[in-house]
C-alpha cells in the first residue's frame, strides 16, 4: 500500500506489528523518551508529509501515561504535515465515562475525545465501544467496529443446540441479541444495579436458562465482579454450563484466576484488543485476533471504501 504510514505507541506493540502484517506494510519505528522530570517526549522516525498516517494505541494501563503518548504522536503527526491522522483506538477505555449519574461528576469520555480531535487527529477507528452514545463525543468522524464475527466464528465449533446467550445487564442487550441471531440460539438478560465499581447487584435473569449451556456475552471484563454475581444467579437457576466471552479482556486485580476457578466456566474468550501477559493467562483462556478485522477496516478508510459494510448482513 502507497502512500501509508502506521505508528503504535508502547500500549501494545504486537496488535500493531500483526495489523501492519495483514496490510503488507511495515510498522514505522516510534521513538517514547520521558526525561528526568518525568516528561514524555515522542517522535515519529518515518517520513510523514501528505501520508495518510494510522497511530494504533489501546488506552489500557496506565491509561494516563498511554493517553498521553496517544496526544503526543497525534501533535507529532501533525506537525510533520500529515495528509490525514486517524486513531485507532482498540480499547477506548474512558467510554465508560460516558453519562452524568452523579453530580458534579466529570464526564471523561467527551474530554478525552475533545483532546484527540485538539491533538490533531482526523478520524478515529474504536472497537466494541461502552455505549453507542460515545459517537457523539467526537466532532470527527468515528468508525465503529465491534468483534461479534470474530465470538461468533469461535463458538460455532461448539453444539449450540441447548445454548442461551446472556447479557448480564440490559444495556448490552442489543449486543447479546445480535450475537444470539448469528449463532440460532437464544437470548436473556441480567436486571443488574451497579452500587460501586466493584459492587452490582443482579436480582433476575429475564430469560430461560434453566438446564442449558450458557454463553455470557459482555464488551469487557475488569474485576469480574458482574460475571461473579451472574454466576451467583445462573447457579441458582440452573444453567448446565457456562461460558464467559467478552471483547476486552482487561482482567484486572486477580480477575482471570477468580473466573477460571470457577468450576462451571469452561472457558474464557477475549480478543487481543487489549494485551494479556502470558503469565496471568490459564488453561481456561482463549484468545482470538481482531488484527484481520482492524487491517481490513484501515485499508478500506486508505481507499475511501466503506467500513460499514463490514458487517453486511449481521
Amino acid at each position: 500500500m502507497r502512500d501509508i504510514a502506521v505508528f503504535s505507541g508502547s500500549a501494545h506493540p504486537e496488535l500493531a506489528a500483526e495489523v501492519c502484517r495483514h496490510l503488507e506494510v511495515p510498522l514505522s519505528p516510534a521513538r517514547i523518551n520521558r526525561f528526568a522530570n518525568d516528561c514524555l517526549e515522542v517522535q515519529l522516525e518515518a517520513n510523514c508529509r501528505e501520508r495518510d498516517v494510522f497511530l494504533i494505541q489501546p488506552l489500557v494501563a496506565p491509561v494516563q501515561e498511554h493517553l498521553v503518548e496517544l496526544l503526543m504522536m497525534c501533535d507529532a503527526a501533525r506537525g510533520a504535515s500529515a495528509g490525514r491522522i486517524t486513531v485507532v483506538m482498540p480499547h477506548y477505555s474512558y467510554a465508560r465515562s460516558d453519562k452524568k449519574d452523579m453530580p458534579r461528576i466529570s464526564l471523561g469520555g467527551r474530554l478525552v475525545a475533545d483532546l484527540l480531535v485538539t491533538a490533531g487527529a482526523s478520524r478515529v477507528l474504536a472497537l466494541t465501544l461502552h455505549s453507542p452514545q460515545v459517537h457523539g463525543f467526537f466532532s470527527v468522524p468515528v468508525d465503529h467496529l465491534h468483534a461479534l464475527r470474530e465470538l461468533a466464528t469461535h463458538f460455532r465449533k461448539l453444539d449450540l443446540s441447548n445454548t442461551t446467550v446472556v447479557s448480564p445487564d440490559l444495556g448490552n442487550a442489543k449486543e447479546a441479541a445480535a450475537f444470539a441471531r448469528l449463532l440460532g440460539t437464544r437470548v436473556a438478560a441480567g436486571a443488574k444495579q451497579r452500587f460501586e465499581d466493584d459492587k452490582v447487584s443482579i436480582s433476575a435473569v429475564i430469560g430461560d436458562v434453566a438446564d442449558r449451556d450458557v454463553i455470557v456475552l459482555d464488551d469487557e471484563i475488569a474485576k469480574g465482579s458482574t460475571v461473579l454475581e451472574l454466576l451467583d444467579r445462573l447457579r441458582e437457576l440452573g444453567a448446565r454450563s457456562v461460558r464467559v466471552a467478552c471483547t476486552h479482556g482487561l482482567f484486572a486485580s486477580g480477575a482471570l484466576k477468580r473466573l477460571s476457578e470457577q468450576p462451571e466456566i469452561l472457558e474464557i474468550v477475549c480478543t487481543n484488543s487489549v494485551p494479556v501477559p502470558e503469565a496471568e493467562r490459564t488453561e481456561k483462556l482463549t484468545v482470538l485476533s481482531v488484527a484481520p478485522a482492524l487491517a481490513e477496516a484501515v485499508r478500506r478508510i486508505h481507499n475511501g471504501e466503506s467500513v460499514s459494510a463490514l458487517f453486511d448482513g449481521l
